[in-house]
């Protein structure tokens, strides 16, 4: 196998016929590049080599489903990768355009062991990647990132016979048919639908008319251009257009899907948009009373209430905080038996004998309408309002580039740690502790916190801030935490800030 070579530019000779890949594209769980600037198609076709090459060292059986987002260059990327597996000699088993939940309930309809979904998430267009895994339901974590890194970087990938294709129709209908089962709404509920033109558009409509929802369609005609915004459930822009479009149709609820359908974000009926950490506390909730002394996961950026909530502890249900990043997640989820996990960027891992433990913001969707038929006398604003009363920032990043933002963040760490251990305040209040697990996150004397990691997947920083008291100590936790971030001149502009 040739080594990518870094020299490799676009519109040159050799970008036709070298593979160009950016090292920087392996993150902790991901693979992530913008294209064709930092990867090209023999690139592609060189990751894929090196994928079945490291399926045949770790012994997976050489079978794998693929598919690819909905993207004018995502079938052209899958089709390069496709090739690099071939020539690895491993059986490709092609489900089409797909969800990346739809590619990982394939490995279980078609029992086969290993995934790769091609595409750019929740990105926006002109990024690519793809999301792998071997057992099932996990991804792709830090080791096996490592691994494939290596073998790919320096041309370890090894050519072998046996290599097929296939294409495999009926995957998409067997996955909705999975999801809905026979569940039918006994209430009445009128659903905005909100997918951002991208890949959901293809699913959630009919997903909710299947469960007997009412669908208002919201930007769920598929344009791979996205003409109204980059489908990302976490960004205020489409959580804002959810909440005009719940107003003026006068729907229960929005529920709003990434451009790969592994996120699923919540506006009540009041137009309130509800941060998907609290969103679960709702779920939980909900699920605890089913089934009570759960155990529930939730990512660091998540609010304190899975561990504070009197309800949840009254239901015997736990709480653990564990590290951000869907592969993190699941494999938390599945080695603790959690009944689910929860991340505030809005991926849910619900795991048996709700889901498989992946990803699937269609899943969330369908429990969410569950939820609502087993509570036919309360609004998601109702629910909203039982919890404890918090006050928490949006997810904010500032820029970080990609080879720096892991040695920025280390030294935030030591000086936050520091300032921990020098008796320093954090907007008014001791700090009770600082929790290192991912970052940084600062717990004050009565609960409140706030948090500083590195973004696994783009060139940002991760800040995040969440008060028990009130909006204004919620400003005063940002404000120091954001104070001790300048002290680092590599850090740039938050993408969208309080």
């Amino acid at each position: 196998m040739t080594k990518p070579i870094p020299e490799v530019t676009p519109n040159t000779w050799s970008f036709l016929r070298d593979p160009m890949i950016k090292p920087t594209g392996f993150r902790e769980y991901d693979a992530r590049w913008k294209y064709p600037d930092e990867i090209n198609l023999p690139g592609m076709t060189a990751l894929g080599l090196g994928l079945g090459t490291q399926m045949y060292k770790r012994g997976i059986e050489p079978v794998i489903a693929v598919g690819n987002d909905y993207r004018d260059y995502s079938l052209a990327i899958k089709n390069a990768l496709i090739l690099g597996l071939m020539q690895a000699g491993i059986q490709v088993k092609d489900i089409g355009p797909a969800l990346s939940p739809m590619a990982y309930f394939a490995q279980f309809h078609l029992d086969v062991p290993a995934v790769a979904m091609v595409t750019a998430s929740h990105n926006p267009n002109g990024w690519t990647g793809v999301k792998m895994g071997f057992e099932r339901p996990l991804t792709h974590g830090p080791d096996e990132m490592a691994e494939l890194r290596d073998i790919v970087l320096n041309g370890e990938g090894v050519p072998r016979e046996g290599g097929s294709y296939e294409f495999v129709d009926g995957v998409k209908e067997a996955y909705l048919d999975d999801l809905v089962g026979d569940f039918r709404m006994s209430r009445p509920l009128k659903v905005v639908c909100a997918t951002g033109n991208g890949t959901a558009s293809a699913f959630a409509p009919e997903l909710f008319e299947r469960m007997g929802v009412e669908v208002v369609p919201s930007h769920s005609r598929l344009d791979y251009s996205f003409p109204n915004y980059n489908p990302n459930p976490e960004a205020m822009e489409m959580l804002h257009d959810m909440a005009d479009t719940l107003k003026s149709s006068g729907a229960d609820l929005a529920l709003g899907f990434d451009g790969d359908g592994d996120r699923c974000g919540v506006v009540d009926d009041e137009g309130e948009e509800i941060f998907a950490d609290k969103v679960g506390v709702i779920m939980a909730r909900d699920l605890a009373k089913i089934y009570p002394n759960s155990t529930f996961v939730a990512d660091v950026k998540s609010t304190g209430l899975f561990a504070s909530d009197p309800e949840l502890k009254a239901l015997g249900a736990k709480a653990d905080y564990w590290k951000t990043g869907h592969s993190h997640m699941k494999r938390r989820v599945k080695e603790i038996n959690a009944l689910a996990g929860f991340e505030k960027s809005g991926h849910y891992f619900l795991a048996e004998p709700i889901g498989r433990g992946y990803d699937c913001g269609m899943r969330v969707a369908v429990e969410i309408c569950k939820l609502m038929d087993r509570n036919p006398d309360q609004s998601m604003s109702d629910l909203r309002k039982a919890l404890p009363k918090t006050w928490s920032t949006p997810t904010m990043s500032p820029y970080a580039a990609d080879t720096e933002k892991y040695d920025i963040l280390k030294r935030l760490v030591d000086k936050l740690v520091a300032k921990a251990d020098a008796g320093e305040k954090l907007a008014g209040r001791a700090i009770k502790e600082v929790v290192t697990v991912n970052g940084a996150r600062v717990i004050l004397d009565n609960g409140s916190w706030g948090l500083v990691r590195a973004s696994s997947n783009t060139p940002n920083l991760v800040v995040v801030c969440e008060s028990s008291e009130s909006e204004d100590e919620m400003r005063a936790i940002f404000a120091g935490i954001d104070a001790v971030i300048r002290t680092e001149p590599g850090v740039g502009d938050y993408d969208q800030t309080i």
